[in-house]
């Protein structure tokens, strides 16, 4: 098992700036990728991006430019760091581990971006 707990959300004014935490614990040897989705109210949840233990990244081509994601191994965290954030952005953000044998998702932070 995976225990994925999410921190970092809340309001923000467009053109700001967000910090998203998400640190995992359990079997994290497991773990072989970890990212961040969203799901905005009314809309299905859709990737943000995600990184593998490789390095390798995915974005959305809506954050591409505005979002970085990263880890710190030694803390077994997955951070977002989202900047220009626009009122589109604003939604429930979720973690996510993809493990060897199953997928894991945090509680969620919500996000909101408005004026």
């Amino acid at each position: 098992q995976v225990q994925l707990v999410e921190s970092g959300g809340g309001l923000v004014q467009p053109g700001g700036s967000l910090r998203l935490s998400c640190a995992a614990s359990g079997s994290i040897f497991s773990i072989y990728a970890m990212g961040w989705y969203r799901q905005a109210p009314g809309k299905q949840r859709e990737l943000v991006a995600t990184m593998t233990n490789g390095g390798f990244t995915v974005y959305a081509d809506s954050v591409k430019g505005r979002f970085t994601i990263s880890r710190n191994n030694a803390k077994n965290t997955v951070y977002l760091q989202m900047n220009g954030l626009k009122p589109e952005d604003t939604a429930v953000y979720y973690c996510k581990a993809v493990a060897s044998h199953a997928d894991y998702w945090g509680q969620g932070t919500k996000v909101t971006v408005s004026s």
